[in-house]
């Protein structure tokens, strides 16, 4: 048992250190996000409440904790696909590519926006569906607006997944793999904040600047697509 846990030791080890640099990193832009007031703490019956919280005013505790686990499984299913690339990757040679992650990650957001969509179901009463519906536009509209927008997060999640392959395949040796992913965890996870809580604070706002919005949408994609296509070249 001694030689199994030693054996096993690094990977986990280095899964630990990616989840605490992910949270690290996370509690800068909550830190940003509240020094600069975009995290909002008013109550709902106050004046000039900003969008988001008066979209989830209207979940209640017990929806509120089914949410949350329709997001864990969304982001699950995201992390999952993100090593299975790179498991396949490594196993397949030079299966990899710019072309295949971003299609991959695309197909992985949008099976994990349907699982949002399947549990997020039964989330609300009849009432609030129908009150919400009233406001939305047509099914044809939201399913296109869906798949592109899973097409945006298969940049993000393509990106990811290459730069894991990039860290393996430049490593001569597993210590150097761990080290490797570790310092583009934090690399890229600080790009990937930055343009979140931009981005976050653009969408949070009483009355939303769409050219706003639409500029930080465009920067994040632009971002995901320069990482995509670096670590393509250095995963080669």
């Amino acid at each position: 048992m001694k030689t199994q846990m030693k054996a096993m030791a690094r990977p986990y080890l280095t899964l630990f250190g990616l989840a605490l640099i992910v949270a690290v990193v996370a509690r800068i832009g909550l830190g940003v996000m509240d020094a600069t007031g975009a995290l909002a703490y008013d109550y709902i019956s106050a004046s000039d409440v900003a969008i988001l919280d008066t979209i989830c005013s209207i979940l209640t505790g017990s929806a509120f904790v089914a949410f949350m686990f329709a997001a864990s499984l969304a982001l699950t299913l995201s992390v999952a696909g993100v090593a299975l690339y790179a498991a396949i990757a490594r196993r397949e040679g030079n299966s990899a590519g710019a072309g295949s992650a971003f299609l991959w990650g695309w197909a992985t957001a949008l099976v994990a926006l349907v699982c949002l969509v399947i549990v997020g179901s039964g989330i609300l009463s009849a009432v609030q569906v129908g009150s919400m519906s009233s406001k939305l536009p047509g099914v044809g509209v939201l399913v296109a607006a869906a798949v592109g927008f899973a097409a945006f997060l298969g940049t993000l999640l393509g990106a990811a997944s290459l730069v894991a392959v990039a860290c393996v395949r430049r490593a001569k040796t597993a210590k150097r793999a761990c080290v490797n992913l570790l310092v583009a965890c934090a690399v890229c996870g600080l790009v990937v904040m930055v343009l979140t809580v931009g981005t976050f604070s653009a969408l949070n706002q009483v009355s939303i600047d769409t050219t706003v919005l639409g500029m930080w949408f465009a920067g994040d994609l632009a971002a995901n697509v320069a990482m995509l296509l670096a670590a393509a070249h250095f995963a080669k």
